[in-house]
């Protein structure tokens, strides 16, 4: 029998992917990919954090999409699961958006989400 290949647990969107790739190409330092995590913060109870990655941590989940590595800081997995993550430029600012399904809540000012892991043995 085949082994079923494991979904990704994050995906980018084109404009997203070309972002990163520009990040990457246009850093000072070697760095592998992006790493994306959550954190506790803002009115909404949790953000979104996302830093330059210089190693792979023994931990990280490891993303290759559209010709870039994401990685994901292991803490943060069960609460990204299904996320799709694009780059929107807009008049006055430009950023990262992440449309997560396990968000059931956000601030007005788009900055904190209140994100609901996805059960551990909803994975099985």
């Amino acid at each position: 029998m085949a082994k079923r290949e494991r979904p990704k647990a994050i995906t980018l969107t084109d404009a997203a992917a070309a972002r990163v790739k520009e990040i990457i190409e246009n850093s000072d330092k070697k760095i592998v990919g992006v790493r994306i995590g959550v954190e506790k913060g803002g009115c909404a109870g949790m953000a979104y954090t996302m830093e330059y990655a210089e190693e792979i941590g023994p931990m990280d989940e490891v993303v290759e999409d559209k010709g870039v590595r994401v990685l994901i800081d292991p803490k943060a997995i069960l609460f990204l699961l299904g996320t799709e993550m694009d780059y929107e430029v807009g008049k006055l600012s430009s950023t990262f958006q992440f449309n997560n399904p396990n968000a059931i809540d956000a601030c007005g000012c788009g900055e904190s989400v209140t994100i609901q892991p996805v059960p551990e043995d909803a994975l099985q």
